[in-house]
């Protein structure tokens, strides 16, 4: 059975929830600031932005960064925020149901760490995070990479729970780098870099299902091999 329909892992908003999502909601100062400091990362990293290019892209002044962010290392900090604890959220809620109605299947269990993150990317504002989370692994900021250890690493420590109780003889070391290469391998389908580009007819949606699906039976492969 093929795990890369997001039906298969993702719970269903409440109903305010929904009407939350339904409804425009005007954008705060923070909120620009936020969104503009995300382009300017994806576009020209995080040490090629300064905060006076932030300020004009958001139409704010300097002091309104001071007083939502104290620095710009807290700016970077809340960008990657802001999109990864609703992704973590949903990763572990994901997670939490694979296994209840899956027990023992390690395809749900790498849909449930997949499928989040192919969501943030098919958003219209999830392109820019998805090549801004390609930028943090390809530029050395240990500062950056401290925050992600200490609020996000849990959720990688409870997929890598999950995949040992699928594979019990798989070695703890050959786990972690597995995961490290899914995590490599996502972070390169997120931000669209492949030679593969959505065919003529093909909607967004289908295209990062198909993503999906790929990449959950090439991992499942990786991840079984002896």
């Amino acid at each position: 059975m093929a795990y890369g329909s997001a039906s298969n892992t993702r719970l269903k908003p409440t109903s305010k929830r929904a009407h939350e999502m339904a409804t425009p909601q005007p954008f705060s100062t923070k909120d620009r600031i936020l969104g503009a400091a995300e382009e300017l990362f994806a576009q020209f990293g995080f040490a090629g932005t300064s905060l006076r290019q932030v300020t004009s892209r958001a139409d704010v002044n300097i002091a309104a960064v001071n007083y939502h962010f104290g620095s710009k290392e807290n700016l970077v900090n809340e960008v990657f925020r802001r999109r990864m604890d609703d992704m973590s959220q949903q990763r572990l809620a994901s997670l939490k149901l694979a296994m209840k109605e899956h027990p023992g299947e390690l395809e749900p269990i790498l849909a449930a760490f997949v499928e989040p993150a192919l969501a943030i990317a098919q958003d219209r504002h999830g392109s820019a995070f998805a090549r801004m989370v390609a930028r943090a692994y390809a530029e050395k900021n240990d500062a950056l990479r401290k925050f992600l250890s200490e609020h996000y690493g849990h959720v990688l420590r409870e997929f890598a729970k999950a995949i040992s109780a699928c594979l019990p003889g798989l070695a703890k070391d050959s786990l972690y780098w597995r995961l490290d290469i899914l995590v490599g391998s996502l972070t390169y389908a997120m931000a669209d870099f492949g030679l593969i580009r959505r065919p003529s007819g093909v909607t967004e949606a289908a295209h990062r299902e198909r993503a999906a699906r790929e990449l959950i039976r090439f991992a499942a492969a990786g991840f079984r091999s002896p």
